[in-house]
């Protein structure tokens, strides 16, 4: 019968206390990390600021002034900015209020788009030379292995 077998799958140098204590110290400051991001994600005001819905999530609205890109200011101090960098008046129609939008423009999105085509034009580029260099690494190897075995005969 050679060699006796443990029913154990977890080798033994698992079981050393360094081991053991690494695995411990990993795990606490995984948890700790986690658990420590939920705790500061909470407010921590007691006030309570009422929140009010804009216009046009509830009602029908005419876009006055177009998306375009907003200033060092609007960027600073308008919500709508913000989330994009873009922004756009638009007029409820019912409560003919009028308020700012986040939108995203169509020259960015196209910028975007050609930045992402670029990026992936540049990857083809490199993994094709990858192949091609692996590709003649092994036809070398296999010249080498054909020319071994001739001059063994």
């Amino acid at each position: 019968m050679g060699r006796m077998e443990s029913d154990c799958r977890i080798p033994m140098l698992c079981l050393r206390p360094r081991v053991l204590a690494l695995h411990a110290l990993f795990w606490g400051l995984v948890s700790l990390r986690v658990f420590g991001a939920a705790l500061l994600s909470e407010e921590k005001t007691t006030v309570a600021r009422p929140v009010t819905t804009p216009c046009w999530q509830m009602e029908e609205f005419v876009v006055a002034v177009e998306c375009s890109q907003c200033n060092a200011f609007q960027s600073k101090s308008w919500a709508a900015c913000t989330q994009t960098g873009y922004v756009e008046r638009i007029n409820c129609t019912k409560s003919n209020k009028d308020e700012y939008k986040s939108c995203r423009s169509t020259l960015m999105e196209e910028h975007l788009f050609w930045k992402f085509e670029g990026a992936m034009l540049g990857l083809t580029i490199l993994f094709a030379l990858v192949v091609v260099a692996r590709q003649r690494s092994l036809d070398r190897l296999a010249s080498e292995k054909v020319r071994r075995q001739i001059e063994s005969i």
